[in-house]
């Protein structure tokens, strides 16, 4: 397999095995003009497998929604081909607008302009909840 390196732009690396589709879609890769590489199954050393996104642009991401699917995975920022700047990510405290609250009851189902706004209740079960109803995040 062939996947040309990229001269600026980001690749998303350390994701777990099998969560790059996930990330891909809460990142809205899908309306990009850019070419999107996603590699799955890699061979790594430090985590036996692996996921892997190129995207061949220059363009900002939502640090929270890559930190709410893998907390231990890394963005590297590529130009001119060179790797300048390395940035690990974590587990974010609170995540506004990445995931939708499923509650029916929520004020978030019948109130369109009010942002979706999760907060960190669980650090080891990586537990969020809606701040308005309490309902957990799926």
């Amino acid at each position: 397999m062939n996947i040309d390196s990229i001269s600026n732009g980001l690749v998303i690396d350390h994701i777990s095995a099998g969560q790059s589709m996930r990330l891909y879609e809460l990142l809205g890769l899908d309306a990009l003009d850019c070419s999107v590489a996603i590699i799955k199954n890699v061979s790594s050393r430090k985590m036996g497998k692996k996921d892997i996104i190129k995207i061949d642009a220059d363009i900002p991401v939502d640090i929270d929604a890559i930190g709410y699917v893998d907390p231990d995975a890394t963005v590297n920022v590529i130009r001119d081909g060179l790797l300048i700047e390395k940035r690990t990510i974590g587990l974010p405290e609170t995540l506004t607008d990445v995931i939708k609250c499923k509650n029916p009851r929520c004020i978030t189902s019948t109130e369109q302009e009010i942002r979706h706004v999760f907060r960190l209740t669980d650090r080891d079960a990586k537990i969020y909840r809606c701040v308005y109803c309490e309902a957990k995040a799926k």
